[in-house]
């Protein structure tokens, strides 16, 4: 006599969209592109540079947004995507993930080794690319748990 497992076809819906990019990949090449042309490789010229955005308070105070201030709400915004798109469990999850950790020792090379990325931003963007892959490992493994059950 052998033990069957049956699992009941279709109780979980597995997103069937196309495969999507680790997508704080985009401030990533955003930063590469600007801090190696516009800034000339220095790591300052994300927070010394004037302020991008000057917008009077109430309080009488200017509050300024440098470029390093708009990258870091883009990484946010891409983070919360990230986080939404992790919640879907599919065929696509798996590599989807292994990019995420890949783009994340990508992060962690260029900011122990590139002068350009030795600043707080990118700093930032690194703890961000951290966050997506131990919260997209994390719900994808509590979604496997939920989707295989053996009484």
């Amino acid at each position: 006599m052998s033990d069957t497992v049956v699992l009941p076809a279709g109780t979980r819906r597995r997103r069937k969209g196309p495969f999507i990019p680790p997508l704080l990949l985009i401030p990533f090449v955003i930063y590469n592109a600007l801090g190696f042309t516009i800034f000339g490789g220095s790591p300052d010229g994300w927070s010394k540079q004037p302020g991008v955005i000057d917008i009077p308070m109430v309080s009488g105070v200017t509050w300024s947004m440098t470029w390093g201030d708009i990258l870091l709400v883009v990484g946010l915004v891409c983070l919360f995507f990230e986080m939404l798109k992790s919640t879907n469990t599919g065929r696509a999850s798996l590599p989807e993930h292994m990019l995420s950790t890949l783009l994340l020792i990508v992060f962690i090379i260029e900011f122990i080794l590139l002068k350009a990325a030795a600043n707080s931003v990118f700093f930032l963007l690194t703890i961000m690319s951290l966050v997506d892959v131990v919260a997209g490992f994390s719900i994808a493994i509590t979604g496997a748990e939920r989707d295989v059950s053996m009484d």
